[in-house]
This record gives structure tokens, C-alpha cells and sequence, in this order.
């Protein structure tokens, strides 16, 4: 295949993958969307593997053979419900991806046509190589920590020590001088000790981010796997993947900005340590002593059968009992009864972006009834009731109330200013963030305690 006509295909895939994402931009448009980017991705395969500097296809073949396998299987058992963690595995992946292609250039430069008329490495590319194998370690390790607090293999909280702040701010330092010392020595102990030092600043940085933050975590590391992708591309001289790479980068980086806006954070406030790790207890022993009013699947159907509009609130609770379709049923059986419906999202609900509104979609519901949190905040209080299936931290009033709260500041769905509201939930718990929600305790909110999706199949069929 010509080196033009490898450049054309290139430049189709990244056409493609450019479309893909403003396909992605709209659910109307994205599964469109999706069949561009697989498409794109599927000529970029090819291209390459056609390429005639391609001296060996067993290698090759192998990797495709294991690691499609690996991804079907993942595909046909992941639950919707572990998207976030699956999303920082594959994350890891990248960042490794990246380490590993660096480290193949670094020992092999002529066979990637990086070397200078004296054979040496080129300047340039070793300014590549240091900054892609750099973000890669730090994508590779900060993700694999993203992925256990996600899966719930260690805790959630934030972990701290004493002079973590200045530790990471030598070990950033050393990463850079490393990279400088780089481009005037090949010793390839230059080589691995950015690499190690990388790794080991991915774990530091993600440690002390606590729960509540992690939806911006999986963001900021899609965005770092981007940028790892990219700085490999430029080793490779791989315009498709220099694009692409560049593309994730920026809208993994431009989506980081929205969540952290989102949830009235800086950037640097979640990676110099998120919140999610407070002490609950007194916030636990207060709650014995504070009453709520509880109902029963009996009484929600009557409350909402007898309203003439119902905002829907769906968080991550709404995902773990997989509740969905029994939701758009009872939604459904509502709409029935001449019950105005909508469902309002809000932009950090549940432990990815965009989670809700793909498990809306998953149950068919329909894409007119569903509104952001700026679309639809102001109608709550016109709202009869607000009905509440998982969500805790975004809808919590301390969050605009109180300035002593650690969350304070953070836009949150005004569901308590519905006539009604009606909060199912297993238990008076904390939400991811760690605090108690002052909802719970509302005159207007009755607490439906129990499993999501069971306590709406009790009011469908109530209704």
C-alpha cells in the first residue's frame, strides 16, 4: 500500500472519528455515532496492519485474537452498572500501551525511522518518547487505582499522609528533569527512572481523591490516555493516531472542566485531594435522633396518580438494582393516567458522565422527556412531585444551604422544592461524597426504604 494512499485511509478514519464524536454529542445522533467510530477504527486497523513495513503477522494476529476475545467476552457480561471501573481498565490499558510502544522505539529506533545521519535517536523524538511514556506510566497506574475504588476493592475515601503535597511536587520536578536530562543522554536508566518515577506519581495523585470526585477522575484519565496516545503517534510517525489521540486528549480535558463546573470544583482542588472521606459518624448519630417521614409503595402510587406533573430523578442506586425498565413502566402507566412526566439528570449522576443518560436510553425511554439539570432546575417548583430513585449527593439542599458543608456550592437539582418528594433509598446511609442529606428530613419528602427496583414494581403494580 503507497505511502499516499496510507495517508488518505488515515485521514478518512480521523474524519470518521471526528464525526463520531459529534454523533456522540446528542443521544438522538449516537448510535450513529458509535458505527463512525467503529467503522473508523476499523479502517485505521487495517491500514496499518497492511502497511509494507509490516515484516511479521503472527504477533499481530495473536494480539487480535486474544484481545478481541477478551473485549467480546467483556462486552457481553459487563453490567451497565460497572461502566465507570471498565472504562478505567481500559484506560490502563492505553497508558500501558503507550509505556510499552516508547520502550520498543527507545531499544529499536532505526526500525521506526527515528534516528538522525549518525544513528542516534532524534532530539525530537526523544522529547516524544519522554513526554508519551511519562503521561502513559501515570495514565497506566492512576487509572488501575481509579478502577479498584470504583469495584469497591479498597476503600473509597481519600488516603493522605503527612507531606504528600511537596512529595509529589519532587517527584513532578524530578519526572521533568529527567525528561530534559533525557534529550542529551541515552543512558537507558534515564530512560527507566521517569518511567518508575511516572508510575509511582499515577498512584499518588489518584490515592487522595475520595468518591464523590471520581467521575472527574475517569474523565481526567480518558483525557491522559488521549494525550499518551498522541505523544506515542508523534514516535511513530502515525498521523491517525496523533489525531485521534489529540481528540480524546482535548475532550476528555474540555469534559473534566464541565464535571469539575458541574460540581463547583477546580481541577487542581480534585487532584490535590477530593473529598469523600469524612468523618460520618456524628452525621450517623445525628440521624437516630432527627425523625423522617416514611410511606409505602401503596402511598407513592396515590401521591403520584393524583399529580399532574412528576419529575423523575435517577442516580446510581437506579443503576445497581438495575430498576430502568421497571421505571419507565411505572413511568409509562403514569403517562396513562394523563401524568405529565420528565426526568432530570444531573451532570455528575452516578460514577461516570453521561451514566444516566445511557441507562435511560438502555429502557427506551424517550429522549424528549430527558432534561439537564439547566434545562429543567428552574421547573421543580411547579413540580407535584419529585420522585427520587438513587440519587443522593446531587440532590442534597446543603449543597446550596450551607456554607459548612464540604459540597457547598455545588449545583444540585432543586427536587426540594417540589410539592412532594418522594426519595427511595435503602437506608438513611450517606451518598458517595460521605455526608448525611438534609432531603431525608424535609417535611415534604417521604422516604421509601427499600431495593429500587422492587419498590417500583410494588407501586406499578399499585397503580
Amino acid at each position: 500500500m503507497s505511502a499516499n494512499l496510507t495517508a488518505f485511509a488515515y485521514l478518512v478514519s480521523a474524519v470518521l472519528f471526528i464525526l463520531a464524536l459529534r454523533g456522540l454529542s446528542s443521544p438522538e445522533t449516537s448510535r450513529r455515532g458509535n458505527i463512525m467510530g467503529m467503522i473508523g477504527m476499523l479502517i485505521a486497523v487495517v491500514v496499518t496492519v497492511i502497511r509494507p513495513d509490516v515484516v511479521s503477522y503472527e504477533w499481530i494476529i495473536a494480539g487480535l485474537v486474544i484481545g478481541g476475545g477478551i473485549g467480546t467476552a467483556t462486552a457481553l457480561r459487563i453490567q451497565m452498572t460497572a461502566m465507570p471501573q471498565l472504562v478505567a481498565a481500559f484506560h490502563s490499558l492505553v497508558g500501558l500501551a503507550a509505556v510499552l510502544v516508547a520502550a520498543a522505539a527507545y531499544y529499536n529506533p532505526e526500525a521506526y525511522g527515528i534516528v538522525d545521519a549518525g544513528g542516534d535517536l532524534l532530539v525530537a523524538s526523544r522529547i516524544e518518547m519522554g513526554i508519551g511514556v511519562v503521561i502513559g506510566a501515570i495514565t497506566f497506574t492512576g487509572s488501575i487505582v481509579a478502577f479498584t475504588k470504583l469495584q469497591g476493592l479498597v476503600s473509597g475515601n481519600p488516603v493522605t499522609f503527612p507531606g504528600q503535597h511537596l512529595v509529589n511536587l519532587a517527584i513532578g520536578v524530578a519526572i521533568v528533569a529527567l525528561i530534559v536530562w533525557f534529550c542529551f543522554d541515552l543512558d537507558p536508566r534515564i530512560f527507566w527512572a521517569m518511567t518508575v518515577l511516572s508510575l509511582v506519581i499515577g498512584v499518588l495523585i489518584i490515592i487522595p481523591i475520595g468518591g464523590a470526585d471520581m467521575p472527574v477522575v475517569v474523565s481526567m484519565l480518558n483525557s491522559y490516555s488521549g494525550w499518551a496516545a498522541a505523544g506515542i503517534g508523534f514516535t511513530l510517525e502515525n498521523t491517525a493516531l496523533i489525531i485521534t489521540g489529540a481528540l480524546v486528549g482535548s475532550s476528555g480535558a474540555i469534559l473534566s472542566y464541565i464535571m469539575c463546573k458541574a460540581m463547583n470544583r477546580s481541577f487542581f482542588s480534585v487532584i490535590l485531594g477530593g473529598f469523600g472521606g469524612e468523618d460520618t459518624s456524628a452525621a450517623r448519630g445525628a440521624r437516630s435522633d432527627r425523625p423522617v417521614k416514611a410511606g409505602s409503595a401503596e402511598d407513592a402510587a396515590f401521591i403520584m396518580k393524583n399529580a399532574g406533573k412528576v419529575i423523575i430523578v435517577p442516580g446510581y442506586g437506579m443503576a445497581v438494582a438495575q430498576a430502568q425498565h421497571t421505571l419507565r413502566e411505572m413511568c409509562d402507566e403514569l403517562k396513562a393516567q394523563g401524568v405529565e412526566i420528565r426526568h432530570a439528570i444531573h451532570p455528575v449522576a452516578g460514577r461516570m458522565p453521561g451514566h444516566m443518560n445511557v441507562l435511560l436510553a438502555e429502557a427506551n425511554v424517550p429522549y424528549d422527556e430527558v432534561f439537564e439539570l439547566e434545562e429543567i432546575n428552574s421547573e421543580f417548583q411547579t413540580a407535584d412531585v419529585a420522585f427520587v430513585i438513587g440519587a443522593n449527593d446531587v440532590t442534597n439542599p446543603a449543597a446550596r444551604d450551607d456554607p459548612q458543608s464540604p459540597i457547598f456550592g455545588m449545583p444540585i437539582l432543586d427536587v426540594d422544592k417540589a410539592k412532594t418528594v418522594l426519595f427511595v433509598k435503602r437506608s438513611l446511609s450517606p451518598g458517595y461524597a460521605g455526608i448525611d442529606n438534609e432531603l431525608f428530613y424535609k417535611d415534604n419528602t417521604m422516604m421509601l426504604f427499600g431495593d429500587a427496583k422492587k419498590m417500583v414494581e410494588d407501586i406499578v403494580k399499585a397503580l
